[in-house]
């Protein structure tokens, strides 16, 4: 397999884990590959993007932020 073939995986500096269950359910936020806390909110993740000098300009864009099981409006486990 050629490079070009191969699939191409971001490596963004922002990764946010799947939702774990709590009183209120919390996802794991790591930055540069450093588990930094939990984010029980969108917002969360932008107080600790912002904490660590990590600008968010598009929370969408996988190359910004990577979301493990389900994306920004994901917050309880279904």
């Amino acid at each position: 397999m050629t490079e070009i073939a191969s699939p191409y995986i971001s490596h963004p500096r922002i990764m946010v884990l799947g939702v774990q269950p709590g009183n209120p359910p919390f996802r794991i936020v790591k930055i540069d590959g450093a588990v930094i806390g939990e984010a029980k909110s969108f917002t969360d993740v932008l107080v600790a993007a912002a904490a660590y000098g990590v600008p968010v300009h598009d929370a969408d864009d996988p190359e910004a932020v990577r979301w493990v099981g389900g994306d920004k409006h994901t917050w309880k486990i279904h």
